[in-house]
């Protein structure tokens, strides 16, 4: 606990993308207690963050990472063979096979990821019934819970692999989410991240998922992350005013070249001022931000089948119609029609567009 407090600060700059004022925190932890896990289960996490923006960037981070979470264990391994009833190397110990879990997730590497996490189940079953402990050990329990069911339900191909784990419990792990949200201290801010991807994309509680966008956002406002869902809830619940201005926020920050702002945040508010403008009937404007949509996307690898980049590419196109740049827009239609199937709203709409500019030609 007085370690805790002596390192509040150390965890609030992480958050709020003050890497290098928290890794000198860090740094101190390491040197007065180097055989704890703590100092590098933190850079660990620290380095993570600093991927967060767009984990699907190839970065020499990635390997940082592992190499910390590496390390962790290492450190945890020997205070656990020491004391098999050590429950805080157990909790360190399922942490950082958890996280290295979730980074070959994210690479879409389905056998690392479920080799990790067999290696943080046999730690977590370890902790369990110990959450008098610290609320901590509720974090790895509560994210067991609800994804054990929900990887079954969304990748039903993963399933053979998954016979070789106990089922979860859903409900019981958005409650568990939620205490250790409310209650943790080196968890609250992942629980709480979790929360509000499962509010906002998975049970549909929008309006709680943008109380909890806000309350981040809020204390930790030069968070990348935060900060563009925070303007994607925005933008969803229809509070428009309050989505541009912190869409142009974002835009503002990306030109300054502020840690943490990049394409894919450049992406997400140049289309939500761009659809607004579109909305306004001011044109040209939203024209511009559509464009920006499209260079953003461009710049990342393999994203041409967003969303955002597609509808981007309607948007202008039924602009460059309506302005007569007829050879435009068919380039448009053309990659929204090479990028979604035939079924599909949009292509569609590409193909009613197309045929409308036949008419007109």
């Amino acid at each position: 606990m007085a370690l805790q407090l002596q390192i509040t600060d150390a965890v609030d700059n992480m958050y709020n993308f003050k890497f290098h004022k928290a890794e000198v925190e860090f740094n101190w932890m390491k040197y007065n207690y180097p055989d704890h896990p703590l100092p590098y289960f933190l850079f660990g996490i620290s380095t993570w963050w600093q991927m967060m923006p767009n984990l699907d960037k190839e970065s020499p981070l990635g390997d940082e990472f592992l190499a910390y979470m590496d390390t962790t264990i290492t450190k945890a391994e020997a205070i656990y063979d020491a004391d098999e009833s050590n429950i805080e190397a157990a909790f360190f110990l399922a942490g950082a096979h958890g996280f290295v879990g979730r980074y070959h997730s994210e690479k879409k590497n389905w056998m690392r990821a479920a080799s990790a996490g067999k290696n943080a189940l046999k730690y977590l079953e370890i902790t369990q019934g110990n959450e008098s402990f610290s609320p901590e050990i509720l974090f790895g329990d509560a994210l067991f819970n609800y994804y054990s069911i929900w990887i079954r339900e969304t990748y039903p191909m993963l399933r053979p692999v998954l016979l070789f784990f106990p089922k979860g419990d859903k409900e019981l792990g958005l409650k568990q989410l939620n205490e250790v949200a409310k209650n943790a201290f080196y968890t609250r801010i992942e629980a709480t991240y979790f929360l509000m991807r499962i509010k906002a994309f998975e049970t549909n509680e929008t309006f709680d998922a943008l109380r909890l966008g806000e309350y981040v956002h809020q204390k930790y406002p030069d968070n990348a992350y935060f900060h563009r869902f925070y303007a994607r809830m925005l933008y969803t619940v229809g509070q428009y005013d309050k989505a541009a201005a912190e869409s142009t926020e974002i835009l503002n920050r990306i030109e300054q070249g502020q840690a943490g702002y990049e394409e894919i945040s450049g992406r997400y508010a140049s289309f939500y001022l761009g659809h607004l403008n579109k909305m306004k009937k001011h044109d040209d404007v939203a024209a511009t931000h559509f464009q920006n949509v499209i260079n953003f996307t461009e710049s990342l690898v393999d994203e041409e089948d967003s969303g955002y980049y597609l509808y981007s590419q309607y948007y202008l196109a039924e602009y460059e119609v309506e302005s007569g740049q007829y050879e435009s827009a068919m380039d448009r239609i053309d990659i929204i029609r090479d990028n979604t199937k035939r079924r599909e709203s949009l292509n569609e709409k590409a193909r009613d567009l197309k045929k409308e500019i036949k008419k007109r030609t």
